[in-house]
């Protein structure tokens, strides 16, 4: 499975971005799907998951600013970010758990300017 990342940027505080993860297999397979984030100097953190039918899970620091979705036609998960702060700054990674292995995103800069 390969993953690929898009929609990161610079953008001011109290503005939108949407990232992209195009998958190269249908992701109608997949049972979750899900976004991580690392800021410079932090470990890797959850950001947002979502289940094949359809099921969301939110880290509580974007809970109500940010959604994700799935769109099964174009094989991709989307994470639409709105009211970004300049602590959402990160680079963020898209990943899926398929057949007992983890795979990931090569990652999409995000960056929040106060």
């Amino acid at each position: 499975v390969q993953l690929q990342a898009s929609g990161g940027g610079t953008v001011q505080a109290g503005g939108s971005l949407k990232l992209s993860c195009a998958s190269s297999e249908s992701i109608s397979s997949f049972v979750v799907m899900a976004w991580h984030r690392q800021a410079p100097g932090k470990q890797r953190e959850f950001v947002a998951a979502i289940t094949r039918s359809g099921g969301t899970n939110y880290d509580d620091s974007v809970k109500g600013r940010f959604t994700i979705s799935r769109d099964n036609a174009k094989n991709t998960v989307n994470l639409q970010m709105d009211m970004l702060e300049t602590e959402d700054t990160a680079v963020y990674y898209c990943n899926v758990p398929h057949e007992g292995r983890l795979y990931w995103g090569q990652g999409t800069q995000v960056t929040v300017s106060s």
